[in-house]
């Protein structure tokens, strides 16, 4: 079988675990060199890049905190120095901070704000500084939620709002960047079996289950193969929109 992203380099933010390492050895098997970042999980990222080399490719690890924006130009020039070029940013790195209504005295607004920074203010950050040096063609995919669309039940409002604005930006960066065919999309995951779930599989009230046309949790590679296919040469005219991986919860 032909690898349709030889000779490419992406770079997925947030790649040192779950959907993130999925991702990075997706990609990988299309023969994309990759470069993923971690925040903390050195052991965890140092595992990853040992699986991606196994498979032929080049891969780095890079330490970048994505909750600090300016963090976001370092990582980029770091890929670059490494690999000559960038082809390909996935923005997977997120967190879920959920569970009360904005409220509940009990709220932690601190957090609420931090969410913000790493889900929201941290894509943009790596949007705005991969523009500068992407390749003529280049592809910006960032994992969102369906929660960014469709507001199924309480309790997510600054999570739910926070993958929103990156539909908005994502739609935004697509125009701009159009001139130089540059894709720029969204892929909105559903529920998986990752950390950030960690603990719930089996054990979500029915108003979450049955939100969903297929009832199940996400196979990390079915939301990794919607990535994939539009980090390739198929996907080369879909720019500005959404993907929804997650059971039909935002039909």
């Amino acid at each position: 079988m032909s690898k349709t992203l030889l000779g490419k380099v992406a770079l997925v933010a947030g790649g040192s675990r779950g959907l993130g390492a999925a991702i990075a050895q997706a990609l990988a098997d299309q023969g994309a060199d990759v470069a993923i970042s971690y925040v903390s999980s050195q052991e965890k990222a140092a595992a990853v890049v040992e699986l991606l080399k196994a498979k032929g490719v080049r891969a780095i690890a890079i330490q970048a905190d994505q909750g600090n924006p300016a963090a976001a130009e370092p990582l980029i020039s770091t890929v670059v120095e490494a690999f000559g070029k960038l082809d390909i940013l996935v923005n997977n790195a997120a967190v879920a901070w959920q569970g009360k209504t904005i409220d509940d005295p009990q709220i932690d607004n601190a957090a609420m704000d931090q969410q913000w920074m790493i889900n929201t203010m941290g894509v943009i950050a790596n949007i705005r500084a991969a523009s500068k040096v992407l390749s003529e063609g280049g592809r910006i995919i960032s994992i969102g939620s369906g929660l960014g669309t469709r507001i199924a039940f309480r309790g997510t409002t600054d999570y739910a709002a926070s993958k929103a604005a990156v539909v908005g930006y994502s739609k935004g960066a697509a125009r701009d960047l159009g001139g130089r065919k540059i894709t720029v999309n969204v892929v909105q995951a559903g529920l998986m079996d990752t950390d950030m779930a960690a603990g719930s599989k089996g054990m979500l009230p029915p108003i979450i289950m049955d939100s969903h046309a297929i009832p199940r949790f996400a196979e990390l590679s079915e939301v990794a193969a919607a990535v994939v296919f539009l980090a390739g040469p198929d996907a080369g005219f879909i720019t500005g929109t959404v993907i929804d991986v997650n059971g039909g919860f935002t039909a």
